[in-house]
C-alpha cells in the first residue's frame, strides 16, 4: 500500500478514496499511537475536531468524533472553523489531539484529514507512519483493546471556539485598521464567518465576496487560487487592498489597490521589514522554500536580512522555523507562518498584519511590496523520465552549469523532482521573461535527452 500521509495529511475524493470507515480507522489509530507513545497518561484524553463547510466534512466529522470516542478521547466539536483557529484551541485548550477535516484549496469532491499533537502543531512524520501502520493492522483483523462504560469517550460542542480565535487574532494586531477599505475573498470556505468578524472589529470597511458557503461551492472560482473576483472587487469598490483565503483559511494572497496581485513571497517581505522594525525578527532571518522568487532573495539582501531556504512544503519551512527560532516563514503561495501566534500558516492573521503594515504607514500596499522585484518566472514540466538521476546525470549538470552561467547572478535554476509522478519540474527566472523561456526550453530537451 502507498503512503497514506502526505505533507498535509491524508486527501483524496470523500467517499471513494477517504470514506467513512477511513476516518473512523485512522481515528481510532492516532488514539491509540498517541496513548502507546504517553501523550494520555495520567488523565482523561480530550480532541478538538473542526472542519471546513464541505458537504462531506458533515459525514467525515461523525466518523472521526465516533473513533476518538470509541477508543476512550473526549471530544470538543468546534464545527466550521479555519485549520489555525483549530490548532489554536487544541493548543490553548489544553486538549491531545486536534483533528481538522479538509482538502484545503482542493476542489470540493476532495476531502481530508489532518492531525495535531498537543500544541497545535503537526504530528511528526515518525507518528503518522506510525498511525498507518495501527491502522492497517486493525483494518485487517487485528483486535483493539475497546474501553466500555464510563471509559468511552463524550462529545460536546465547544460553542466558544470562533469568538476564542477572533479574540486572539485581535491582540496580536501592532495597530488598528481603521481608515482602510478591505475586500475580502473567503473562497466559500472555512473563515468565512471568523474572518470578516476579525477584520470588521479591527476598524476596517469591509467588501466581502466568497462568503456564502453552502457545502458545495467552496473554492468554485473564487479565494487565492481564482484571483480574478477580487481584483475586479477590489477596483470596482475603490479599496486599498484585497485580501484572499483557500478553503480552510491557512493561506493569504492580497491584491493592491490597482488590481495587481501580491503574492506570499511579498507578503513575506513585507513582514520581515516589520517585524525587524519592532525588533520582532530573531536573528534578522525569514524562512522560505527554494521555490520563492529570486527577486525575493534579492530584496531581502538588500535589506539586510537573512534568507533560509528549506524543501518545498510549508512543514518543512516549520520545522526550520521550530529548530532554529525563527519567528517568520513561508512559501509564495501564501502559506505565511508566524510563530509567536500560531502554529501554521494563518491567513486571517497574515493579511490582518499586512493591513496592519498599511495602515501603520500610511503607504499603498502596492508600494510596499515594490520592496522586491518579481523576476519572470517559468515552469516547465518533463514527464516520462528517470526522477531518481537528477541528481546524478553528468550531462544534465553541465547543461545546468552551462544555463546558470547565461543568466549570471540575475538568473536561477531549479531541477526538482517530482514526489508524485515519474516527471521532473524545470524551473528557470532570469531578468526577461523570453530569456527564462529559452533556457527553460533548452534545459527541458536536455532532460529529456539525459533522463529519458
Amino acid at each position: 500500500m502507498g503512503r497514506l500521509f502526505g505533507t498535509d495529511g491524508v486527501r483524496g475524493v470523500a467517499n471513494a478514496d477517504l470514506t467513512a470507515e477511513m476516518a473512523l480507522g485512522l481515528s481510532v489509530a492516532a488514539a491509540h499511537v498517541l496513548a502507546e507513545a504517553g501523550t494520555f497518561e495520567g488523565h482523561r484524553p480530550t480532541a478538538v475536531v473542526g472542519r471546513d463547510p464541505r458537504a462531506s466534512g458533515e459525514f467525515l466529522e461523525a466518523a472521526v468524533v465516533a473513533g476518538l470516542a470509541s477508543a476512550g478521547v473526549d471530544v470538543l466539536r468546534v464545527g466550521v472553523l479555519p485549520t489555525p483557529a483549530v490548532a489554536h484551541l487544541t493548543g490553548v485548550l489544553g486538549a491531545d489531539l486536534g483533528v481538522m477535516l479538509s482538502a484545503s484549496h482542493n476542489a470540493m469532491p476532495d476531502n481530508g484529514v489532518k492531525f495535531f499533537a498537543r500544541g497545535g502543531h503537526k504530528l511528526a512524520d515518525e507518528l503518522e507512519g506510525r498511525i498507518e501502520a495501527v491502522y492497517e493492522s486493525h483494518r485487517h483483523g487485528e483486535p483493539w483493546e475497546r474501553p466500555t462504560g464510563a471509559g468511552v469517550g463524550r462529545v460536546r460542542d465547544y460553542e466558544a471556539g470562533s469568538e476564542t480565535y477572533v479574540s486572539h487574532l485581535l491582540s496580536v494586531l501592532p495597530n488598528r485598521l481603521d481608515g482602510l477599505t478591505i475586500v475580502l475573498d473567503e473562497a466559500h470556505g472555512a473563515a468565512a464567518g471568523v474572518s470578516p468578524e476579525a477584520f470588521s472589529r479591527a476598524g476596517a470597511t469591509l467588501v466581502t465576496i466568497g462568503a456564502e458557503p453552502d457545502g458545495l461551492n467552496i473554492n468554485d472560482g473564487c479565494g487565492s487560487t481564482h484571483l480574478d473576483l477580487l481584483k475586479a472587487a477590489v477596483l470596482e469598490h475603490g479599496a486599498d487592498l484585497g485580501i484572499a483565503h483557500d478553503g480552510d483559511a491557512d493561506r493569504c494572497l492580497a491584491v493592491d489597490h490597482t488590481g495587481e496581485e501580491v503574492d506570499g513571497d511579498q507578503i513575506l517581505a513585507v513582514l520581515a521589514l516589520a517585524m525587524r522594525e519592532r525588533s520582532a525578527l530573531p536573528a534578522d532571518t525569514v524562512v522560505a522554500t527554494v521555490m520563492s522568487n529570486l527577486g525575493f532573495k534579492l530584496a531581502m539582501e538588500r535589506a539586510g536580512i537573512r534568507l533560509v531556504q528549506t524543501a518545498v512544503g510549508d512543514r518543512y519551512v516549520l520545522e526550520e522555523m521550530k529548530e532554529h527560532g525563527y519567528a517568520l516563514g513561508g512559501e509564495q503561495s501564501g502559506h505565511v507562518i508566524i510563530l509567536d501566534h500560531a502554529t501554521t500558516g494563518d491567513g486571517t492573521l497574515t493579511g490582518l498584519l499586512l493591513a496592519a503594515r498599511v495602515a501603520e504607514t500610511g503607504r499603498a500596499l502596492r508600494e510596499l511590496a515594490s520592496v522586491m522585484d518579481r523576476l519572470p518566472q517559468v515552469l516547465v514540466n518533463v514527464p516520462d523520465v528517470d526522477r531518481s538521476r537528477v541528481g546524478t546525470s553528468a550531462d544534465l549538470a553541465a547543461a545546468v552549469g552551462e544555463a546558470e552561467r547565461e543568466l549570471g547572478q540575475t538568473g536561477r535554476v531549479l531541477l526538482r523532482p517530482s514526489g508524485t509522478e515519474p516527471l521532473v519540474r524545470v524551473m528557470v527566472e532570469a531578468a526577461d521573461i523570453d530569456q527564462a523561456r529559452t533556457v527553460a526550453g533548452r534545459l527541458a530537451d536536455a532532460v529529456k535527452s539525459a533522463l529519458g
